[in-house]
């Protein structure tokens, strides 16, 4: 296709506006979860909120941030089946919470040590789930939804998005420490504030927790009573996503026959799009998937089956689902291994016939298309398929800040550790001070073995210099502080675990905290971690 040629075909394109497909309607429901604002609004408030993972600092949004084309704006890497970083098997993937036993102890990975433990596939889009009928990259979490408690059928199909959404909710990697129960969860949302962590809360949600303070109170709202089930956790999840329609986008608005709503460049890049690049072969314009799984060869099936691994089908091995385009150009990470950075990238990997491994769909084709047309195509994925809400983050896409976006991990430590017989002992104090919290953890690690330990807890910080038998002090452990003791395992780790009740009049108390060790034998030697500062929330 020469320049000239997509030139008159942009013409074409713009004198039959009129007779393009219909723009992007609402999102599919299932009957028995029907839509509603009460349910949605719900539904916002516990998808980001970050109270719901074991460790406070992962909410469902954090991995789908709609600016982000509902993907996640990070990208950590895994070390793959292997286990051994910076190899051909290695993935990019998203990063969840740090590994924590059933009894909330804080335990060394063998992959990732005492840090955020990383997904082996990347975070799918959320922008358009709801028209999906099964969900993940290999599809395996069905459509059916089921009380995770009572095993009582409450939807028998249609319900990809309700059955998914639990699943990240007892995931150890994703946000639950190792043996978390649904019980937990559902007890959990009962004894918190609503968004306790977040800040700039966007007006809906304001109005429904002024409205209705509490879990029960909105749960209340949305379905009549106050009872807190997990059926009802996914169905305001998925009622949710449902509202979050990426359907304003200037495609839709040039479907719906708007002049000039995409630009001659963009109308370009739509005909190749349809035509010589063959992408609506499976991103079927519309909905922008045709909702299948086909295989790219992208890697070896031996590493990641894909579908194959769900079905037992040879005819599925290593395929992945399809993803929609719509907001696609606003993520960071491309493919199910995350492989790719770029729209460019992606364009680039298509036009060679995409992997080299075998199987592969024979829908899959090289395509050559000069330059300039090449910026027309990715002007159409870049700017002709995103709506501008999501990438401004304006109602519908709107959301609060998150906690661990004010509050990266570590950036509450503060001063200087003092190393004991070798070693510098560490501070495990990333998990969020919130009320209601039955496993507030701090952890200790790289101590002595076996040696006693504590845990300082005060209000104020110590002077410069300050010392305690030769230990850095962080946090002044006076009258007023709580000192907690412990005594270390054999590799100088160990967990407090404490509860915190849900009192209100603490809200908004900051509090430092420093650990201090010992060795175990002999003329005691005593060692220190950095400070690390909480506010109550």
């Amino acid at each position: 296709m020469t320049s000239t040629l997509t030139a008159l075909l942009s013409f074409f394109c713009l004198a039959t506006a009129s007779v393009a497909q219909a723009p992007l309607g609402a999102a599919p429901a299932p009957a028995a979860n029907p839509t509603t604002a009460a349910k949605s609004v719900l539904g916002k408030v516990l998808f980001w909120d970050e109270q719901l993972a074991s460790n406070g600092r992962m909410a469902c949004g954090t991995c789908h941030l709609p600016e982000f084309g509902g993907g996640d704006a990070r990208r950590r890497r895994h070390p793959g089946n292997d286990g051994i970083l910076n190899n051909a098997d290695d993935t990019w993937g998203s990063p969840g919470v740090e590994r924590r036993s059933a009894l909330g102890q804080y335990v060394a990975d063998p992959r990732f040590g005492f840090g955020e433990q990383v997904t082996p596939r990347a975070a799918l889009s959320v922008a358009m789930a709801a028209w999906f009928p099964e969900q993940f990259w290999d599809g395996r979490g069905g459509d059916q939804l089921r009380d995770p408690e009572t095993n009582v059928l409450l939807i028998a199909n249609g319900a990809s998005l309700e059955a998914q959404s639990l699943h990240p909710l007892r995931s150890e990697v994703e946000m639950a420490r190792e043996g978390r129960s649904w019980t937990e969860i559902r007890t959990r949302l009962a004894g918190i504030a609503p968004l306790a962590l977040a800040t700039d809360l966007p007006a809906d949600v304001q109005q429904a927790l002024a409205a209705a303070p509490s879990y029960p109170a909105l749960f209340a709202a949305a379905f009549g009573d106050p009872a807190i089930t997990l059926g009802r956790v996914a169905m305001a999840l998925a009622s949710y996503q449902r509202s979050v329609v990426p359907n304003q986008t200037p495609w839709d608005l040039h479907a719906a026959g708007v002049p000039n709503a995409l630009t001659p460049d963009q109308l370009a890049g739509l005909q190749i799009y349809e035509g010589e690049a063959g992408c609506a072969s499976c991103h079927t314009t519309g909905l922008f998937t045709d909702l299948q799984f086909r295989a790219l060869g992208v890697v070896p099936v031996s590493q990641d089956p894909g579908r194959g691994g769900v079905t037992g089908q040879s005819a599925d091995l290593g395929a992945f689902k399809v993803p929609s385009l719509r907001n696609a150009a606003l993520k960071s990470t491309f493919l199910h291994n995350g492989r790719f950075t770029t729209m460019a990238q992606v364009v680039n990997f298509y036009r060679n016939g995409a992997g080299t491994f075998t199987p592969k769909d024979s829908l899959i084709q090289p395509f050559g298309i000069d330059p300039v047309e090449t910026q027309q195509l990715l002007d159409f994925l870049e700017h002709g398929l995103v709506d501008p809400r999501a990438r401004n983050r304006t109602a519908p896409f709107d959301r609060p800040t998150l906690f661990s976006e004010q509050q990266p991990l570590g950036a509450n430590l503060f001063g200087n550790a003092t190393a004991v017989a070798g070693r510098t002992p560490e501070l495990l104090a990333q998990m969020p001070l919130f009320l209601g919290n039955p496993e507030w953890s701090v952890g200790f690690a790289n101590g002595p073995a076996n040696g006693p330990g504590w845990f300082v807890l005060g209000l104020l910080p110590a002077a410069p210099g300050a010392q305690l038998s030769g230990v850095a002090l962080n946090v002044v452990p006076d009258a007023f502080a709580l000192v907690l003791p412990l005594v270390l395992d054999g590799a100088g780790r160990n967990t407090l675990v404490l509860p915190l009740p849900f009192a209100p009049q603490l809200r908004g108390i900051p509090l430092l905290g420093q650990g201090l060790v010992g060795t175990p034998v002999g003329a005691p030697l005593f060692g220190g971690t950095r400070g690390a500062s909480f506010v109550i929330r």
